[in-house]
This record gives C-alpha cells, sequence and structure tokens, in this order.
C-alpha cells in the first residue's frame, strides 16, 4: 500500500485527492494547504486524512512514501526537489517546472536516489488520446499530415503562466505520446489584453522534419469552452471532441489521392476518397484512476513512468520556445532535444 501526501487542495488537488482515495494500491494520508478553510473540506470529506498547513510534516512523516504537488507551476521546482531529498517518490502537476534546467536538476535527482518521477500530463492517460495513439502506431491512419487543435475558454487566468503553459502544455504531450518524433521548429504569436499580467490568448505552429505540421489555438478570452482536435491521415482522419460524453472521437475514412502519372501529374488531377464514419468504444476508466494505477505499479515494480520526467522536459522545452518566439512576434525558433538557445540548435 503506497501511502501519499497531497501539497496544494486548489484547483486540481481536490481530484487528485478524490482518485488517489479510490484507487487500489494508495492510501492519502495527509493533506496540505496555506488555507484553513480548504482542510476543513478535506477533513468533512475524508475523516481519516491527516491534514496541515505546513508542507514540511509531510517531508519529515516517514509514514509517507510519495508526494504529489499540485501548487502553482513556479514552486515545482522548490517542492519537487524538497520531497525527492526526503527520500519521496514524486508526483508533479504540469508543467513539470518553470524552465527546462530546473526540470532536468529534478530528472538527475529522481535518478540518483532511484526514486519515481510522473508528471501529471493526464490526456495521456485517456481512452480517447491511448486509442488514438493505437492508430497512429498502427499506420491505420496512414502518414500523419496535419494536426490542429482548438483549446479555449472564458479564464482560469493564471497568474505565473501563460496561456501556453497552461493549455497549449496538453497539445504537447499528446503530440509527443501520439507521434515518433519531435517538432524541429516552433511559431507562435500571442498577445496580452490586460497590463502586467500572462498573454492569455496564442496561436503556435509546430514543424516536423516528416512535412507533418501542428496548429494549436489557445484562449482564456473565449466566450465558449472548446476541445477539439483534428488528426489528418493520407488514410483516414479523426476528430476528438472532448467535451463530447459519448463519443468522443469519430473517425472519418475520406481523404485525397493524387495521380502518379507524369502525363497527368500536370493536370492535378486529384481523386476524392469519401468512405464511412464510425465512433470507436473508449475505455471510459476517468484518466487520473488509470494514472493512479500506474504510479502505484511503478513504485511497486520499479516501472519507468508512461509521463515520466524525460517526457515532462521535452514539454517545458517546448514552453520556453513556443514563449521565446512569442516574444519575439512569431520567429521561427529552431529545437533541439539537448538545449535551446537563441533559436538555434545547440549539441
Amino acid at each position: 500500500m503506497v501511502k501519499i501526501g497531497v501539497i496544494g487542495y486548489g484547483y486540481w488537488g481536490p481530484n487528485l485527492v478524490r482518485n488517489f482515495s479510490e484507487t487500489p494500491g494508495i492510501t492519502v494520508a495527509s493533506v496540505a494547504d496555506f488555507d484553513p478553510k480548504k482542510l476543513e473540506i478535506v477533513q468533512k470529506r475524508y475523516p481519516g486524512v491527516k491534514t496541515t498547513t505546513r508542507f514540511q510534516d509531510l517531508l519529515e512523516n516517514k509514514d509517507i512514501d510519495a508526494i504529489a504537488i499540485a501548487t502553482p507551476v513556479n514552486s515545482h521546482f522548490e517542492l519537487g526537489m524538497a520531497a525527492l531529498n526526503a527520500g519521496k517518490h514524486v508526483w508533479l502537476e504540469k508543467p513539470m517546472t518553470e524552465t527546462s534546467e530546473q526540470a532536468q536538476k529534478l530528472i538527475n535527482e529522481a535518478e540518483k536516489r532511484k526514486l519515481v518521477l510522473i508528471v501529471d500530463h493526464t490526456f495521456i492517460y485517456t481512452g480517447a488520446v491511448r486509442k488514438m495513439a493505437d492508430m497512429v502506431k498502427s499506420k491505420e491512419l496512414g502518414q500523419i499530415l496535419y494536426y490542429d487543435s482548438t483549446r479555449i475558454n472564458l479564464g482560469l487566468f493564471q497568474r505565473d503562466a501563460n496561456v501556453i503553459a497552461d493549455l497549449a502544455v496538453h497539445d504537447f504531450s499528446i503530440l509527443d505520446y501520439l507521434l515518433e518524433e519531435q517538432p524541429v521548429a516552433v511559431s507562435a504569436v500571442g498577445t496580452n489584453h490586460f497590463p502586467h499580467t500572462p498573454e492569455n490568448l496564442a496561436y503556435i505552429t509546430l514543424f516536423y522534419e516528416s512535412g507533418m505540421i501542428a496548429h494549436i489555438n489557445v484562449s482564456w478570452l473565449a466566450p465558449v469552452k472548446v476541445r477539439q482536435i483534428l488528426i489528418g491521415g493520407s488514410k483516414k482522419m479523426i476528430i476528438y471532441n472532448d467535451l463530447e460524453p459519448s463519443e468522443k472521437i469519430k473517425i472519418y475514412d475520406k481523404g485525397v489521392n493524387f495521380t502518379d502519372d507524369p502525363q497527368k501529374i500536370y493536370e492535378m488531377r486529384v481523386g476524392y476518397r469519401t468512405g464511412d464514419m464510425w465512433a470507436p468504444q473508449l475505455d471510459s476508466s476517468e484518466a487520473l484512476r488509470v494514472e493512479g494505477e500506474h504510479f502505484v505499479d511503478c513504485i511497486e515494480n520499479g516501472k519507468v513512468p508512461l509521463t515520466n520526467g524525460t517526457l515532462g522536459l521535452r514539454v517545458v522545452k517546448l514552453i520556453e520556445a513556443a514563449t521565446r518566439s512569442m516574444n519575439e512576434h512569431g520567429r521561427s525558433v529552431e529545437i533541439n532535444g539537448i538545449h535551446i538557445r537563441q533559436g538555434r540548435r545547440v549539441a
């Protein structure tokens, strides 16, 4: 039985505590938050869970095996490093850290201490994204041509993170999981409509060596909430609507064929293929429950998490590159798996 402590009971913390409490193999031992009123809610809902306003109490508790950190991103590195130094396995809310340097230090510390470090990129554990990954990897869609995402709503405005770090981070992790390649460049434009606050709207384009292109629209200023992804393949195409209660994924047997006949190539002979549409059955398990069970499995059996620190680091690097491009009015920033500096690849 893995005993876990949760730091932060604000927006995401209640979801973590609820799912951990219902996940086999996990016991929620304690919850820490600065706000006593939030802790009162914990005590009413979970009478057996200890509460405290001092996160140090969780680190000093030798009975606690793991720490889940659901606090603002500017505290992730400090709290994550403190938990690792205390010998605790760590569950980190997304994005992993503010900078790639911080992320790499956490990875190194976890490896040195042989502790599990998981980053809560929840969408990767959804039945919809796992189904899409199966279809991409089995080549059922053919060659992936494009990825187009709209992730907009009214709020929640963040104080310490722009809309890219808050919303586009989901698409960055999904793309990392779906594709067998990493983007080679990113271009982003965005704006801040209110003084002294992070950017609240952005348009991001990721470029891949294969020719695949990804476009992501994120906003905190939309009158409605939209969570939709289109994936276009040379054989089939997918529409994923996360807000759809039942048929979240629809697969379209549609596409375009170009002739290879050299005699007809200049005539732009294009064939349009229209076939069936169907909605596959998906695993309806709650993603956090799946992720929690995976976390326990990794701790007990020494496995590497699906959303480990290395994936979290790649996502943070994309946030850095996209933010740099946005600050430079859309200038293309090249990306390298080792380091990003002034838009040039560094070995």
